[in-house]
């Protein structure tokens, strides 16, 4: 078994993430990986390069939602960059149906593209401006997940990602360090017709490294969002809910 694979494993067992330890998805993780440094080489994908940080930063932190999306749900990616998470969870969960929605044409390409060649079948991608996408029938409110990663500041986010979640759904919150980001989010969370369930703060970490702290933030869809909401990035940035 090739080095890549072990490791791969290893961080997964590392950071509680041991379901995902396979031979074979560790495979299409290492097919991942080298698409993206490839392309990587001319298109701004990624800062981090190096195979562990790779499989730490981007896979490892993408797959701690892996386990909290119901079976066959399905899922949209507000803002998903280079296709985290949306990559990662459509090779570790097939039964999802995963959107993968950003404003940056180039990127949206490069994920379906990569979908492709590792043989995704169970997601698709849409390049447009999220506070415009929210307000087309087709996507408002007809999600059970959105998710985003590393967007924006939690009341802003929540104003772009609750509208795609249908009543009864959940938006969830990968970030960093997010101190004072929930309480400054409450007000909005209840104006856009959410409640906060969690916020979990955890580490990843390579076997025996520095811990990575970040913050785990779900919140349940419990009232259809006014219609009113999202407005434009520039209102929501001037004056945050």
């Amino acid at each position: 078994m090739n080095s890549f694979s072990e490791r791969f494993k290893e961080i997964m067992r590392a950071n509680s993430l041991g379901e995902f330890a396979d031979d074979q998805l560790a495979g299409r993780f290492e097919r991942l990986t080298s698409r993206m440094l490839e392309v990587n080489e001319h298109m701004n994908l990624t800062a981090i390069t190096d195979a562990d940080g790779v499989i730490l930063k981007h896979y490892a932190d993408s797959l701690v939602l892996a386990g909290l999306i119901p079976e066959g749900a399905t899922v949209i990616d507000v803002g998903c960059g280079a296709g985290f998470p949306s990559l990662p969870l459509a090779i570790a969960r097939p039964d999802l149906k995963i959107t993968a929605l950003d404003s940056t044409a180039k990127r949206i390409r490069y994920i379906a593209e990569t979908a492709e060649i590792l043989g995704l079948t169970n997601i698709s991608v849409l390049a447009a401006r999220a506070e415009e996408a929210a307000r087309k029938p087709e996507l408002r409110e007809r999600f059970d997940i959105s998710c985003a990663r590393a967007v924006a500041r939690l009341n802003a986010l929540s104003e772009l990602c609750l509208p795609f979640v249908k009543v009864g759904g959940s938006f969830a919150a990968l970030k960093g360090r997010a101190d004072g980001e929930v309480a400054e989010a409450r007000s909005a969370l209840g104006k856009l017709g959410g409640r906060l369930i969690s916020e979990k703060s955890y580490s990843i970490s390579l076997p025996g490294g520095e811990e990575n702290p970040r913050t785990l933030v779900v919140v349940e869809k419990i009232s259809r969002t006014p219609e009113n909401y999202p407005r434009s990035w520039s209102q929501i940035l001037k004056k945050p809910l």
